[in-house]
């Protein structure tokens, strides 16, 4: 039995990294500012009921600790699969291990990287019948679905969320299939403020 509302897909770009010397980038942590933000999308997340029931994130440092950051916010303990596709992959890439994702899933959240996650996105939610803004396109935080894309194709922050509706099977993600219904880059407050 399919459910009478489409399956959600939230984006998540892992939360501000720190650069320290001698590192290798899969191995970087989050900075004091990601350390902040990160619970904050979790809030985020949980106030707009985008709680999801499956969690496909990077191998890396940062994603997993962003991913730690968030968990507690939810309320839940959805299944989480650290992907290591979801590392450096590009936007075909990403659509393939989506592709994946069983239709039982109503909404998954990945958590990656640029500019894969702010790739996937315009790829899904782009189509030129629609002016840019893709199948089922609705009003959300960030203004009616083309305002909400015009703001991820300028700039997909780390901590930024995007959240799309599917207009039909995870099998059957291709570009142009989802409407981009909210994207919001939470952040947390800063020390003294």
């Amino acid at each position: 039995m399919t459910s009478p509302f489409p399956a959600r897909l939230v984006v998540l770009r892992h939360a501000k990294s720190a650069w320290p010397p001698d590192v290798p980038d899969h191995e970087r942590p989050l900075a004091k500012r990601g350390r902040r933000d990160a619970p904050t999308a979790g809030r985020w997340l949980f106030a707009e009921g985008c709680v999801p029931d499956l969690v496909l994130c990077s191998t890396s440092r940062r994603t997993r600790e962003t991913w730690d950051l968030v968990a507690p916010e939810l309320g839940g303990r959805p299944e989480v699969v650290f992907e290591p596709r979801v590392y450096g992959a590009s936007a075909a890439e990403l659509l393939n291990v989506l592709r994946e994702v069983p239709e039982q899933r109503r909404t998954v959240l990945l958590i990656g990287h640029q500019p894969g996650v702010q790739d996937v996105v315009l790829s899904l939610a782009e189509t030129e019948e629609s002016g840019g803004a893709g199948e089922g396109a609705v009003e959300g935080e960030g203004g009616v679905g083309g305002e909400a894309l015009a703001r991820v194709r300028a700039k997909f922050p780390t901590a930024g969320v995007a959240v799309l509706a599917l207009s039909g099977a995870w099998a059957d993600l291709a570009p142009g299939t989802a409407g981009l219904t909210h994207f919001a880059v939470p952040r947390g407050e800063a020390p003294g403020k």
